[in-house]
């Protein structure tokens, strides 16, 4: 999907990195921040016990152990749940930076040398979009497909798609390239806003997870290859 010759990132943003700050703290609402409304999965579905669960033992855990599969726990649940948390994460991060990435800014959806362009099941034909067109329309695309049931079930006993695991896949692929564009294009205005600490650690969080359950490959990694090396030589730190 239009990619290019190898990235150079900034390789030192895992480092030294001193935890989340929070964005909605800093800046707005979060309601008022991302581009759509927050996702939520409802407390008397199939993922109830799962989120009785995170809510017990957050910030209890590091990053590292945040990822893992819960005892007991299946794995296409896990997959799901995490997924909408992720997906209302990077809807933060894109609508915190949607008065710095704008059409006249980002006439093209990139991440330096690599390209990125859209296409999806109604329009087959690959896209050239700016990078706040690509944002919105990935974003409008991943909530279509976790608030499908029948891709994402919310009874229990339903059983998940025979494809499910590849449809993560893509999402995980698609809305890494969200993190991609924002540390080459937009690291140094983060930096200014005392953003970047909230950016690395959200980023390690969704690399740990990644690569836990396998979701993305390599080549589709490579806009950021330097910096993803640093955060799992980083993994057997200490959060924060």
């Amino acid at each position: 999907e239009g990619d290019a010759p190898q990235a150079n990132g900034a390789s030192d943003r895992c480092a030294g990195d001193r935890g989340p700050l929070l964005l909605e703290e800093r800046r707005c609402t979060l309601q008022s921040c991302t581009l759509l409304p927050p996702k939520k999965l409802p407390l008397d579905s199939r993922y109830a016990e799962l989120l009785m669960e995170r809510q017990r033992t957050l910030g209890s855990k590091d990053l590292l152990q945040q990822v893992k599969l819960p005892a007991g726990a299946s794995e296409e649940e896990w997959l799901a749940l995490t997924t909408v948390d992720m997906f209302n994460e990077i809807n933060l991060l894109a609508g915190a930076v949607q008065d710095i990435c704008t059409a006249a800014t980002c006439p093209m959806m990139n991440a330096g040398p690599f390209e990125f362009m859209w296409a999806d099941e109604t329009n087959t034909v690959p896209q050239k979009l700016s990078a706040p067109e690509y944002f919105e329309t990935l974003l409008l695309w991943v909530d279509r497909r976790i608030s499908d049931e029948k891709f994402l079930p919310i009874v229990p006993g339903v059983p998940f798609p025979p494809d499910f695991r590849k449809g993560i896949k893509l999402i995980y692929k698609r809305l890494f390239r969200i993190y991609a564009h924002i540390f080459h294009s937009h690291y140094k205005e983060m930096v200014e806003q005392e953003a970047d600490a909230h950016l690395k650690h959200s980023f390690k969080h969704f690399i740990y997870f990644v690569k836990e359950f396998d979701l993305v490959g390599l080549k589709d990694l490579e806009p950021l290859q330097d910096l993803v090396a640093l955060c799992m030589e980083s993994k057997s730190e200490p959060a924060g």
